[in-house]
C-alpha cells in the first residue's frame, strides 16, 4: 500500500528528507502553515486565507496559474467545471505523495535539486501524507485535480521551494505513476478476495465431501453428482480468476516515472533508483507508450469482468437453491433482507445484487476500450475518463468477492432433500443406457431403447427403478434383474476417471485444489516482498 512506501522511503540511507542537527524546515521556521486567517501555523485543513494572494505577495506563481501562463484570458468556469477531475481522482492521493517523495529523492541523489532542498519538500509532503491519512487534507475544487491540489498545498507548507517538485516530471508521466500504483494494490486486494472465496469453496467442499445432488443441463435434471465436485468447479473457476491477476500484475509492475510529457526529461535522472523506491521490478522502456498506455486499466477490467461472471454464476445458483421450489440451502438471516410488504418473505439480495453489479462491470471494461480504440499517441485528456470506471470496478469486485464468500460459508446445505431430488425422476436414464452398452449393444441403439423404456415409466407414472423386469425386457433382451440395482450411489461411483464425479475421483481433485491454493498463496507472499 502507499504507506507501506512512505516507511520503506523513511529508511533510506540517502534520504534528503532526513534533517540534519540545527536545521529547519520551512515548516518550522514558520513560512508556511498558516491559519485560517493567515496569520501563523495552525491546524486547520480548510481554506487558510487567499493563497493567490499570498503567493503574489511572495513573488511565486501558484501551479494552476503557472500552467495558463500562456494563455491570455482566464478559464471559464464551465471549462473550469467540465475538466476537473479532483471529485474522483483524489483517491489517488496517498499514491500521488509516494511518488512525489520518490522523485524529490531522485533530484537531490542526482544534483538536480540542493539536498537542502530536498529535506524541505520531503518532510512538506510527508506533512501531507498525514494530513492525507487522518482525513484533514482540504482538497480544493479550484485546483482541477490531485496534483495541483498536492503541489499547492505544498507550497503553503513549505515556499518557494516547493515549486521545485514537478522539475524533470510532467503530469502525464505522473498520472502514469499514480495510476499503476493504485492498480497493482487493487490487483493483490483482488487476489487476496479471490483466495478467501475459494479458501470458503474448498471449506465447504471438504465439509460435504459424500452429498450427492443433481446435476444439471439445460435446467433440467440430468446425472446424480457429488455436490463437493459441484462446488469445485467454482474454486477452478475462481483459480483461473487468480491467475489471471497475477498475469496481470506483471505487466502492471512497469514503472513511467520519467517519461515526461512524452519525449522524457533533460536532466541526468536516474529511473532504477526512482522503481526500486516505488517497488516497480521494471521500468518502461518507450516514453511516448508509458503516458499513453492503460492497457493495465484495461487487462484489470477484463479481468475483473470474467469474474465478477463468475461470482454471478454462483449467485445465480445461490438464488435458485434457496427457493422453496429447490429448497437446496437455506441462506443465513444476516445474508438475508425481508419485504416491505409481505411478512413471510426472506430474499437472496446480496447474490441478486452481485448478479446485477456484474452488468455494471462490463460496462466499465467496454467504457475503457472505447475511450482507448482512437486515441493518437502520445497522451491525450480523454485518459482523464480512465479513473471513474476503474475505481467503480474495483469496489464492486472487492465487495462482492467478501460478501458473496461471507454469504457462502454460512449457507446451510439441506443435504437429505438434495439426494432426495437426485433420486426422483430419469437422472440414471444413462446409467441404464451404458448398462447395455456394457453388455454389447451400440450406444445409440440402447440411448434409443432407453428413451422407450422412459416414456413407458412416465406413462405407467413410475420410476426406473420401479419398472418391473417384464417391463425393460419388453425393449431389449438384454436386460436382467440387475438392472433395477443401479442407483444414484452406483451412478456416481461408475465414473471414476479423472476429474469426473466418483467419490474417488473428487477426493483426488479436492486434496488437488488445496495444495494449489496454499502453493498460490505462499507465492502471493512471496510477490507481495517483492513489490
Amino acid at each position: 500500500m502507499a504507506d507501506e512506501r512512505l516507511a520503506e522511503q523513511e529508511a533510506s540511507e540517502e534520504e534528503p528528507g532526513e534533517q540534519q542537527a540545527g536545521e529547519q524546515t520551512a515548516a518550522e521556521q514558520g513560512t508556511a502553515e498558516p491559519s485560517a486567517d493567515g496569520q501563523g501555523a495552525g491546524e486547520q485543513p480548510v481554506a487558510r486565507g487567499s493563497l493567490i494572494q499570498r503567493a503574489r505577495a511572495a513573488r511565486v506563481r501558484t501551479p494552476a496559474r503557472a500552467s495558463r501562463a500562456r494563455l491570455s484570458r482566464p478559464m471559464a468556469q464551465s471549462v473550469r467545471d467540465y475538466t476537473a477531475s479532483i471529485s474522483y481522482d483524489k483517491r489517488l492521493a496517498p499514491y500521488d505523495v509516494a511518488g512525489s517523495i520518490a522523485h524529490t529523492m531522485m533530484l537531490a541523489k542526482q544534483g538536480i535539486i540542493s539536498r537542502s532542498e530536498g529535506r524541505q519538500i520531503v518532510a512538506g509532503l510527508r506533512r501531507i501524507a498525514d494530513e492525507i491519512e487522518r482525513g484533514i487534507f482540504y482538497f480544493r475544487d479550484e485546483y482541477e485535480d490531485v496534483h495541483l491540489n498536492v503541489e499547492t498545498r505544498l507550497i503553503e507548507i513549505v515556499g518557494d521551494v516547493g515549486g521545485k517538485l514537478h522539475t524533470a516530471r510532467s503530469r502525464n508521466d505522473q498520472i502514469a505513476l499514480d495510476m499503476r500504483l493504485f492498480t497493482k494494490d487493487a490487483i493483490k486486494d483482488a487476489i487476496n478476495g479471490l483466495n478467501d472465496l475459494r479458501g470458503r469453496i474448498l471449506d465447504k467442499a471438504e465439509a460435504h465431501i459424500n452429498v450427492v445432488m443433481p446435476g444439471y443441463t439445460h435446467m433440467q435434471r440430468g446425472q446424480p453428482v457429488l455436490l463437493t465436485h459441484h462446488l469445485l468447479a467454482y474454486s477452478e473457476m475462481f483459480e483461473r480468476d487468480t491467475e489471471r491477476f497475477r498475469d496481470a500484475l506483471r505487466r502492471t509492475d512497469v514503472m513511467p516515472l520519467g517519461s515526461g510529457a512524452l519525449a522524457g526529461a533533460p536532466y541526468p535522472l536516474d529511473r532504477p533508483y526512482l522503481a526500486r523506491r516505488l517497488g516497480f521490478s521494471k521500468l518502461s522502456s518507450n516514453s511516448i507508450d508509458a503516458v499513453a498506455d492503460r492497457d493495465f486499466v484495461i487487462e484489470y477490467h477484463a479481468a475483473a469482468s470474467l469474474a465478477m461472471m463468475h461470482l454471478s454464476r454462483l449467485s445465480e445458483e445461490i438464488v435458485l437453491w434457496s427457493t422453496e421450489e429447490f429448497g437446496f440451502v437455506t441462506l443465513d438471516d444476516a445474508y438475508a433482507t425481508g419485504s416491505s410488504m409481505m411478512p413471510q418473505k426472506k430474499n437472496p439480495d446480496v447474490a441478486e445484487l452481485a448478479r446485477g453489479r456484474t452488468g455494471r462491470v462490463y460496462g466499465n471494461l467496454t467504457a475503457a476500450l472505447t475511450m482507448m480504440k482512437a486515441l493518437p499517441l502520445a497522451y491525450n485528456r480523454d485518459l482523464q475518463e480512465d479513473k471513474e470506471p476503474l475505481f467503480n470496478t474495483v469496489d464492486i469486485l472487492t465487495s462482492s468477492l467478501q460478501v458473496i464468500g461471507e454469504t457462502l460459508a454460512r449457507l446451510d446445505f439441506k443435504t437429505d432433500h438434495m439426494q432426495d431430488v437426485a433420486e426422483q425422476g430419469y437422472a440414471l436414464a444413462t446409467d441404464v443406457a451404458d448398462y447395455l452398452v456394457k453388455k454389447g449393444v451400440p450406444f445409440r441403439e440402447a440411448h434409443s431403447i432407453v428413451g422407450e423404456v422412459v416414456l413407458r415409466a412416465i406413462e405407467k407414472g413410475v420410476s426406473l427403478s420401479e419398472l418391473s423386469l417384464e417391463d425393460y425386457r419388453s425393449f431389449s433382451p438384454e436386460f436382467d434383474e440387475d438392472v433395477r440395482d443401479i442407483d444414484v450411489r452406483s451412478a456416481i461411483a461408475a465414473r471414476s476417471a479423472v476429474g469426473s464425479t466418483a467419490l474417488s475421483a473428487v477426493a483426488v481433485e479436492l486434496e488437488a485444489a488445496k495444495k494449489r491454493f496454499s502453493a498460490g498463496i505462499e507465492k502471493l507472499s512471496w510477490n507481495r516482498r517483492k513489490t
